[in-house]
Formats: structure tokens, sequence, C-alpha cells
């Protein structure tokens, strides 16, 4: 059981530089190609920020503060409970993780994140694969722990109110 959170983290991680090796290759070289006419483009960007271009240029800093955070995840990860109420937990958790990585590699093998998809409807910043794990495996992990998971002492505390 503990072989299907790596292979799947390893395939998410693959995907995500595949997407970007291509990237470099095939759009570097020409920048921007039109993907959906004033919807999507495939523009290439060197991101060596975070989110929105935070910390530019900070690349140590950054490496440092996401190994941190994967770190925390791994943790928790593995402190987890190994029950069947627990696997979205850990379906969010694997993809956050993935896009943790998928970018911690492209930070040290080449000293930027290569960014890729592009919204032209509206204004948004360029992103790749692991930013879309990172961003859904977040809003999926914030959805259970708000709206889904429940404190022990809370479900206990249901319980006795219910038999009374």
């Amino acid at each position: 059981m503990w072989m299907l959170p790596i292979v799947a983290a390893a395939v998410l991680i693959g995907v995500d530089q595949w997407t970007k090796y291509l990237a470099l290759v095939e759009l570097k070289p020409v920048g921007n190609i039109v993907f959906v006419q004033g919807f999507m483009d495939f523009t290439f960007v060197e991101n060596r920020g975070v989110a929105f271009g935070m910390f530019s240029g900070q690349r140590w800093f950054i490496l440092l503060l996401t190994s941190i955070i994967t770190l925390v995840l791994v943790y928790y990860y593995i402190k987890l409970p190994k029950t069947k109420e627990y696997k979205p937990v850990r379906f969010a958790m694997v993809l956050v993780f993935a896009g943790a990585i998928g970018n911690i590699i492209d930070r040290m093998r080449l000293g930027y994140v290569v960014d890729f998809f592009e919204f032209t409807f509206f204004e948004w910043p360029v992103f790749n694969m692991a930013d879309i794990y990172v961003v859904v495996g977040v809003i999926l992990l914030s959805f259970l722990i708000l709206f889904v998971i429940k404190d022990e002492e809370k479900v206990e505390k249901e319980v006795e109110e219910e038999n009374e």
C-alpha cells in the first residue's frame, strides 16, 4: 500500500518534468504559441520567484522554504491515520508533494521554474503542471479539513448527545 503514493507522485512529477522539457525545447525558441485564440496560449516564462513573482531572484530562500514545507508535508502524511476516511487527504497531500518536488527540481537544475500555460482571457500569472497539482491539492485539502474531516472529540460529543 505504501508504494501507491510513491508511484503516483513519481508519475505526476514525470508528467510535470516532461511538459517542462517540451516547453524548453519547443516553446523557448519561439516564446509563444496561440493554443485557443482568446482563451489560452503557451508562453515560455522563466519564473525566478514563487506565486505571482514573490521573492523573485531569491533562489536559495525559495528552495529552503519549499524543502521545509515538503518535509513537513511528508511528516504529516506519515502520521495520518491509515484509515479509509483519510484517503482523500492523502491524495491531496500527494498532489501538493508532487507539485513542490517538480518545481524544486527546476530550481535546482535550471535556477528558475519553467512556466508555460497562460490564460489570455483575463490577467493571471503563467503557470505549469506542478502549479496545478499544488493548487488543486491545497483546495482539496482545505475543503476536506474545513467541511469533511471531523475532530475526534467533536464526533464523541455528537455521539454522546445522540445517546442522551
